[in-house]
């Protein structure tokens, strides 16, 4: 039986984000290999946490530049360690490989921060994103780097694959693509969602924590949702996500149909009723969990290039609308609310994309195979990746004087 230990860099929500899901995901995937499990973590407890003793994983709270975490993982010996996040990776990963160096590191990176942080600068700025402007940010220097020190990093996206191949130039060897591990849609799951009658409103869902989730809220409130309403005057959009800040729940206004409902404590459930999704992305990375979850309820959606990003092959069709302007934005989302058979036929794309993209059986024995590989010939993978070696030399020197400079000072 193998050991394997994830640092998280929260504990795992999958009701409140698509990070979370994700995370439960590759969990309850370990457990099915009868794999011991431990969950570590600095971050504080949440109210909206799961239970992961009652998945049969191991829960340790730990502590950041404290070398309690030394003392820790010498005893473990786990045979993996994967790290939630590049940040988690600098944080612990000198200590790892100083205390535990024939374990193999996995770095999920869960999307490229880098680009989702590039993208919203430009964003912000007002300016064109260009791959160019990656270089040009700190973040990327981070990033590209831990990929480097891991031994295997999972990348969720196609095009995050395509990015770190092609234009960082980093092997192959020293990526998975791993995107969400789903269970299909099977006639008997259709037959259980309400038909299109039976649906109303609008919805959007997402962490309110999460940049490009409160952008598209205010995009909406400020720029769509007025041009929707001109369409359908009684149409309502509910907004749901957790950690509603005041500046969120103030937008709310019952006479133009804007609802803020906060926490879902059942995501299907509300999406299930809705008839429409909407989700008008203008920055991000990775795979937006908001989309899949719509297509897992038989709900359509209207997005962006940037939202369907990843998660689409060319010759495929979309479950709904890609649109990028503010007025074909609401013209398709009117079009779709109110078109029977539109509706129906983007709800049959949404099963194709999850039944062919994102399969569980696809990629999980495949991935826990390249797991065992890679452990088994972990030296002779590691001297194929001398840039990593390179680094990682010089990290747990940096790094380690740094962070024990800041456990004296926490002194």
């Amino acid at each position: 039986m193998k050991h394997i230990l994830i640092i998280g860099f929260v504990w795992p929500e999958p009701n409140s984000s698509a990070a979370g899901s994700r995370m439960l995901q590759l969990l309850t995937l370990f457990r099915a290999q009868q794999w011991q499990v431990t969950f570590a973590s600095a971050a504080s407890e949440s109210s909206h946490m799961t239970n992961l003793t009652d998945i049969g994983v191991n829960k340790v709270s730990i502590e950041l530049n404290n070398s309690s975490f030394d003392t820790f993982i010498k005893e473990l010996q786990p045979d993996i360690v994967l790290f939630d996040r590049f940040m988690i990776e600098e944080q612990f990963g000198w200590r790892v490989i100083k205390h535990c160096p024939d374990a193999l590191r996995i770095l999920n990176t869960e999307d490229i921060h880098s680009l989702r942080k590039t993208r919203q600068e430009q964003h912000t700025a007002q300016k064109k994103f260009e791959l160019k402007n990656l270089l040009d940010n700190d973040i990327t220097k981070r990033e590209i780097a831990s990929i480097h020190r891991s031994d295997i990093s999972l990348i969720i996206s196609d095009f995050e694959m395509k990015l770190l191949h092609e234009f960082f130039e980093i092997k192959k060897e020293q990526l998975f693509y791993l995107p969400f591990l789903l269970d299909p849609i099977t006639q008997e799951t259709k037959k259980k969602w309400p038909h299109y009658e039976e649906r109303e409103n609008f919805i959007t869902i997402g962490n309110f924590r999460h940049a490009p989730n409160w952008n598209s809220i205010l995009y909406l409130k400020e720029t769509i949702w007025p041009l929707i309403r001109k369409q359908l005057p009684k149409a309502e959009l509910h907004i749901y996500g957790a950690y509603p800040p005041p500046k969120a729940t103030q937008l709310q206004n019952t006479n133009e149909g804007f609802y803020i409902k906060g926490w879902a404590k059942d995501a299907d459930e509300v999406m299930q009723k809705a008839r429409v999704c909407l989700a008008p992305l203008r920055f991000g990375a990775g795979i937006k969990g908001k989309l899949t979850e719509a297509m897992l309820c038989g709900t359509p959606s209207i997005t962006t290039s940037i939202g369907a990003e990843g998660m689409i092959d060319p010759e495929s069709d979309w479950n709904g609308f890609i649109t990028d302007t503010p007025s074909s934005f609401a013209k398709s989302a009117t079009q779709l609310y109110t078109n029977k058979f539109l509706w129906q036929q983007s709800q049959q794309n949404g099963i194709e994309i999850i039944n062919t993209r994102f399969q569980k059986h696809s990629f999980s024995e495949r991935f826990i195979n390249h797991l065992t590989t890679t452990l088994e010939t972990i030296k002779n993978h590691r001297s194929n990746n001398f840039i990593g070696s390179i680094l990682n030399y010089h990290t747990l020197r940096s790094t380690e004087y740094l962070s024990r400079w800041i456990e004296e000072k926490n002194k």
